[in-house]
């Protein structure tokens, strides 16, 4: 019964992880008043990038890999892909003011295409008769975990055995809240995202800070992305990454824009994302009763922190609004 329990914990870990990354991120975007739909394509352009990195490193080398490269370059392609369609993003609803839900979901359309279309393409190369590539070499390194993990039980399944990125995507957020509530930085990006006219007035680089935390929520979101499939799926196939996008987006609302609370979140929305498949007797129709379940909890905490009206769980003012500095 104990082990049952720690395998749920260590799946819902496993499950909130892109959740957390992909959250995080929005946050960081939201904070500065845009609102970015796209953070499910660009999770995808950030698992496809690091894909590509891989198999061509994979098939360059063979069995005279490099770990520390074997890592680095998937990882400095996700980043690079996910960024730039973050960089997409900013340029047409910060520079050209572009509605942002439109944008936001048309980089999703484009993101999800990107990865169908690369996707394929590497399938053909490496001669796959499923439409997916897999990297065993590349996931063994991105998946290790510390070595003591086997020899703790309880413990050292829940906590610690688990690859460097899931430990990293929790360093992410935790520095990120620290970043937002108590530096100068943190206070002048929230000051853009409740009124960019009043931070502009205060000498404060509206343009600048949107698109800094435009891109660096993409590329955090792009990590999302990596993890899964490099570590979770260990294998890329069209569709794959099923809804976990707009689950992220979900745990935003969830988490009230705190980074740190959506640490916890992202691992509640993990374990409600799997629950099912620890209830016997379930027949599918249930089953797809349960995968609501994220959203279900989603809508109640907004329609509470709604009714509740405290200002210091209310999304940023100014958000998915554009800013005229001429109106100023």
């Amino acid at each position: 019964m104990l082990m049952t329990i720690a395998a749920f914990l260590q799946g819902a870990i496993k499950q909130g992880i892109p959740l957390l990354l992909g959250s995080t991120g929005e946050i960081i975007t939201e904070k500065s008043g845009h609102l970015n739909l796209g953070i499910p394509g660009i999770m995808y352009v950030g698992g496809i990038s690091g894909v590509v990195g891989a198999f061509f490193y994979e098939n360059a080398m063979g069995d005279a890999m490099n770990p520390f490269l074997a890592v680095l370059i998937p990882l400095v392609c996700s980043l690079v892909g996910s960024t730039l369609m973050a960089l997409i993003y900013s340029f047409l609803t910060v520079t050209l003011r572009a509605n942002q839900n439109v944008t936001g979901l048309a980089l999703t359309t484009f993101g999800t295409g990107i990865g169908t279309f690369f996707g394929g393409s590497l399938a053909k190369l490496a001669n796959s008769e499923t439409a997916s590539v897999s990297f065993n070499r590349t996931s063994q390194y991105f998946s290790a975990t510390l070595p003591f993990a086997q020899d703790w039980g309880f413990i050292g399944k829940v906590f610690f055995s688990y690859g460097f990125l899931a430990y990293l995507a929790v360093i992410i957020a935790l520095v990120s809240a620290w970043v937002l509530k108590k530096t100068k930085v943190g206070l002048h990006l929230r000051a853009v995202g409740e009124s960019p006219a009043t931070a502009d007035a205060a000498g404060i680089n509206v343009t600048a800070y949107k698109y800094a935390a435009t891109c660096i929520g993409g590329a955090i979101a792009g990590l999302g992305g990596l993890y899964y499939v490099v570590d979770y799926a260990k294998v890329w196939s069209s569709n794959g990454f099923g809804d976990r996008g707009w689950l992220a987006i979900a745990l935003v609302i969830f988490a009230l824009w705190r980074p740190d609370l959506g640490t916890l979140g992202s691992f509640l929305f993990g374990g409600l994302y799997i629950v099912y498949l620890y209830i016997p007797g379930l027949n599918r129709s249930t089953q797809a009763l349960f995968t609501m379940l994220p959203y279900l909890v989603t809508i109640i905490v907004l329609v509470s922190v709604s009714i509740r009206k405290k200002r210091e769980n209310q999304p940023p003012a100014s958000l998915g609004l554009s800013y005229f500095r001429e109106e100023r």
